[in-house]
Order: C-alpha cells, then sequence, then structure tokens
C-alpha cells in the first residue's frame, strides 16, 4: 500500500512536469483545448530531462525500465516471503516468477523494437502512459505472485507441462510477429520473412501496410501471444479465486480497446487505402474469430 501510494503521488508530479514540458517547449501535438485530457494524454510527445536534445526521453525510458524491473524486484519479494513462511517456495510460484521473468529478460532482450510500437510512435506522454509504466504495470502485473504467497497447493506434473506449454506458444507468438513488424518497418524493401519477400499494400501517403507472415493472418495477431502468456501467468494460481485472472481478463478488454483505437487512426490516415487493406486482412485478432 505504501509502494503504491508514493508511486502514484510521484506520477502525479511527474505528469505536471510533462504537461508543462510540452506547453514550454513546442511539442504540443494532439491536443483538445480541455486542461483534463490534456493532462490524461500528454502534450509532449517526447519530454525530455534536462530539456533539450540531449536529455534523457523520458517516454522511452519509462517505457519499460523502472516498471519492469520493479515487477520483478516485487515478485521477488512474495517469492522470499513464502519461503520464509513454509521453507520453500511452490511450483505455482516459480513457475510465475519464471515466466514473467523470462517475458522481461525477452522485452530487454529486443528492446529496440519498442521504437516502432504504436505508443512509442504517436502517443503524447501524459499521466495516462506514465500511470501505466510507473504504476499499473508493477502493481497489478504482480497480483498472481502476491495471490500465491500464502497458497501452496500442489500442482501436477501433466497441468505444470502443460501451463508451460501455453507460456512458451505465447510467447513465441508474442515475439516472432512483433520481429516480423519490427523487420518490415526498418527496410521495407529488403525484408523477407518465413524466407520471403515480403509484400505490401502501397498507400498514397506513402506509408506500406504489411500483408506477410503473421500479419498477413490478421490485424494484431501479436495479442494472441499476449493473450495466451497472460493466461498462462494466472492459471498456476488454480480456480480458487478470481483474483489472479484479473489480468487476462483486463489484458483482454485493454486489446480489443487498443485494437478499435488503431483501427480508426489508420483509417483516418490511410482512407481507402485502409479500406483495401481490410479486405485483404479480414480479421482483427483471431482469425476466423475476431
Amino acid at each position: 500500500g505504501a509502494l503504491i501510494s508514493v508511486m502514484t503521488i510521484f506520477v502525479f508530479f511527474f505528469s505536471a512536469y510533462l504537461y508543462w514540458y510540452g506547453q514550454q517547449h513546442g511539442q504540443s501535438r494532439h491536443l483538445s483545448g480541455k486542461f483534463i485530457h490534456d493532462f490524461w494524454m500528454g502534450t509532449g510527445h517526447n519530454p525530455r530531462i534536462p530539456p533539450g536534445r540531449n536529455g534523457l526521453d523520458l517516454k522511452i525510458f519509462c517505457e519499460a525500465r523502472p516498471g519492469l524491473i520493479l515487477w520483478v524486484l516485487i515478485n521477488t519479494s512474495f517469492a522470499y516471503v513464502q519461503y520464509e513462511e513454509y521453507g520453500f517456495v511452490s511450483t505455482s510460484m516459480i513457475l510465475v516468477w519464471l515466466f514473467q521473468m523470462f517475458y522481461i529478460v525477452d522485452y530487454f532482450w529486443n528492446e529496440e523494437a519498442i521504437l516502432t510500437t504504436m505508443d512509442i510512435k504517436h502517443e503524447n506522454f501524459g499521466y495516462m502512459l506514465a500511470f501505466g509504466d510507473l504504476v499499473w504495470v508493477p502493481m497489478t502485473y504482480s497480483l498472481q505472485a502476491h495471490y500465491l504467497i500464502d497458497r501452496v497447493h500442489s500442482l501436477p506434473w501433466w497441468g505444470a507441462v502443460l501451463i508451460v506449454a501455453v507460456n512458451m506458444l505465447g510467447l513465441y507468438i508474442f515475439r516472432v510477429v512483433n520481429l516480423q513488424k519490427h523487420k518490415f518497418r526498418k527496410d521495407p524493401d529488403n525484408a523477407r520473412i518465413w524466407g520471403k519477400k515480403v509484400e505490401y499494400l502501397q498507400t498514397e501517403q506513402g506509408g506500406k501496410l504489411l500483408l506477410s507472415g503473421f500479419w498477413g493472418w490478421s490485424r494484431h495477431f501479436n495479442y494472441v501471444g499476449d493473450i495466451l502468456m497472460a493466461l498462462s501467468w494466472s492459471l498456476p494460481c488454480l480456480f480458487g479465486s478470481a483474483l489472479p485472472y484479473f489480468y487476462p481478463i483486463y489484458f483482454a478488454i485493454l486489446l480489443i480497446h487498443r485494437e478499435r483505437r488503431d483501427h480508426n487512426f489508420c483509417s483516418k490516415k490511410y482512407g481507402e487505402d485502409w479500406k483495401r487493406y481490410c479486405e485483404r486482412v479480414r480479421w482483427r485478432i483471431i482469425p476466423g474469430l475476431y
């Protein structure tokens, strides 16, 4: 509770700086003219400390470094508390810790890929992203480990194997799909996916919409990987409470909302070209279902 309170207060004052920075340094974009909306969404695209081109890019830094590191530290502290109380760490706790640690290590190993994500390319940096990066991620993504502190139930070997398989499949889909898009964005004319030269739709605005690989299956097949991983983090908690499943339920809703926002953004940006693209790639997230 104390950590959440301190971080929430910090983010409020930090966001005030972000609001001021965007107004003072000519970075204001996508503004509504309404203080609450602009404070929430942000007024600057890449605010820095100290101001200027040589300052630290706060959006890129906060996107992962503080929140993900704090997340793994919180998980580790929960596992240690369980060890202190029971003299061992349960299989379920070990699985949750390993899954989430592997996700974080993979994220940092491929950190360059965030430079082509929607948050970095298009969003301003305000209270919404700051709170999400610094408070929401470490405090809510560690719910499973917190839940397991006093629940040392046994997990059958076949259950553990099945959960590991779900996690590995999710991580594979998440990473490969995102790397396909990142590779394409870096060099669209020379990129190859599955051994073949990429196919894309050229738009009148000059942009290129990827049609190859998993991106020909659905417009956001990477979200399938996200959902599978989120589910695998909760399954070790079994089904005694809905609390550990807050994250996959919330995350699925978030991804659907994000897909809608992205669809509306691209529809306005590309117009008729986006309609043509949607005719080629019919499914939004899950091929054959949605």
